[in-house]
């Protein structure tokens, strides 16, 4: 374990057909699915020649061998939390864990609003990012105890009674190679697992920061715990410190250093990679990740103003990670925008309309409108369709998941006819095209 340390106006009603009984057919070779989408359907074309539809929940579910898996996933990883809790719990007792847990939830809280943020493009399936928490919150942390518990009279050894020593090998070279290599499994493995959920860098991220979210909320628990039966009152200066340096200067320390790593594999999900090459990237991705991890801890070691190294190394860092995720965001866009011009260009939608669709700007102003006209659920199925079909869509072009992948864009795209009935109606107005 580490140490603590644009307007919208209004427009006139139009007409629309019912294409609510059109199914796409997506009958073409895959090689040929990969140059272009097939052609919209005589009524699609008509209805979206007619008018710009209103763009601007349905998300592809998973199939049921995914579903299955994941389903017994969490529950073993469930049972294997209770266990990690047991273990906390006669460690420290029941009212340690107990207030230093309500401690921890201050730093998950934060944690969960930033994924949230960085999520609210494509969102991931739920299920997958429980499985993701979970393996952070228990599977990472028992290795890091199991390994931990195995290294540590090789460290005893290596250190020769040293204290200084002893403590410095364990935050600075065990804690980062043990800890980012257990949270990297489990995005390993929610990479082979959930692939088709598993697109590009920002789900990487996202992944990551859930693996890493939790196993920093199980850690917070243990520090606090430890630190609440030290000082023998919750009102202690050094309990108020250790909350203070973990649970609001640095929440985000864990989702930091595991983020390379979700990213790496991000990036081989976005080029197509097969084994070999993602558990290339993987590797890869651990570098900066344990490094990180090891200057976080070490450096503690080296300076005295703790708050003066924060304020120029640590947060510059935290600064960098959210231009680099808004980036990464700004990448997703344009992949939508360009995935869902490919089908306006053969007639699914109408090209004015993709902007609203693809950017965040014109989805705030879609969202807007379909609030004064009481279509703000529909509006964000329509948004949820659109951006799942653009990227399953590059699963085709990048040639990944095959015939599934074809049928999934055959479902998404009768999903997208449904979504867009449901959203138009008889007799309803139209939002401006939006600016991209």
């Amino acid at each position: 374990m580490t140490n603590p340390a644009a307007d919208s106006t209004e427009a006139t009603p139009t007409a629309q057909a019912n294409p609510t009984s059109t199914t796409p057919d997506l009958t073409a070779s895959s090689g040929a699915s990969r140059m272009a989408p097939s052609v919209a359907p005589s009524e699609v074309s008509a209805q979206v020649s007619g008018a710009t539809q209103p763009g601007l929940t349905a998300v592809i579910k998973p199939g049921n061998t995914a579903l299955v898996l994941g389903i017994v996933g969490v529950i073993i990883l469930s049972i294997l939390a209770l266990g990690v809790a047991g273990y906390l719990v006669l460690s420290l007792g029941g009212d340690a864990v107990a207030l230093g847990g309500l401690m921890a939830f201050i730093p998950l809280a934060i944690v969960f609003l930033g994924v949230r943020w960085i999520d609210r493009w494509e969102p991931e399936p739920r299920l997958a990012v429980l499985f993701a928490f979970l393996w952070g919150s228990a599977v990472a942390v028992i290795i890091a105890l199991v390994v931990g518990s195995g290294v540590d009279p090789v460290i005893t050894l290596v250190s020769q009674g040293d204290d200084v020593i002893y403590e410095f090998i364990g935050a600075a070279i065990q804690a980062p190679l043990v800890e980012e290599s257990a949270k990297g499994l489990g995005l390993l493995l929610i990479f082979f697992v959930a692939r088709k959920y598993f697109d590009g860098p920002v789900d990487g991220v996202v992944y990551a920061a859930w693996v890493a979210g939790g196993f920093a909320f199980t850690e917070n628990i243990l520090y606090f715990g430890s630190q609440l039966l030290d000082a023998g009152t919750a009102f202690s200066p050094d309990v108020a410190y250790i909350f203070f340096v973990r649970g609001v200067m640095s929440p985000f320390a864990h989702v930091m250093f595991t983020m390379f790593t979700g990213l790496a594999l991000g990036f081989a999900a976005r080029r197509g990679l097969g084994v070999v090459g993602a558990i290339g990237f993987f590797l890869i991705g651990l570098i900066p990740a344990m490094l990180l991890h090891a200057l976080w801890n070490g450096a503690l070691f080296f300076v005295n103003d703790f708050f003066g190294y924060y304020a120029i190394v640590q947060f510059p860092l935290f600064v960098l990670a959210i231009l680099l995720v808004r980036f990464l965001r700004r990448q997703e866009s344009k992949l939508t925008f360009d995935r869902l011009s490919e089908y306006a260009s053969v007639g699914w939608f109408a090209q004015d309309e993709i902007a609203a669709l693809a950017t965040p700007r014109g989805r705030r102003q879609a969202l807007e409108w379909a609030g004064r006209h009481g279509r703000r659920p529909a509006m964000k199925r329509y948004i949820r369709d659109a951006t799942q079909l653009a990227f399953t869509r590059q699963r085709i072009v990048t040639g990944r998941g095959g015939l599934g992948a074809t049928l999934d864009e055959a479902a998404m795209l009768s999903a997208i006819i449904e979504s867009r009935s449901l959203l138009v109606g008889a007799g309803a107005s139209t939002p401006p095209a939006a600016g991209r």
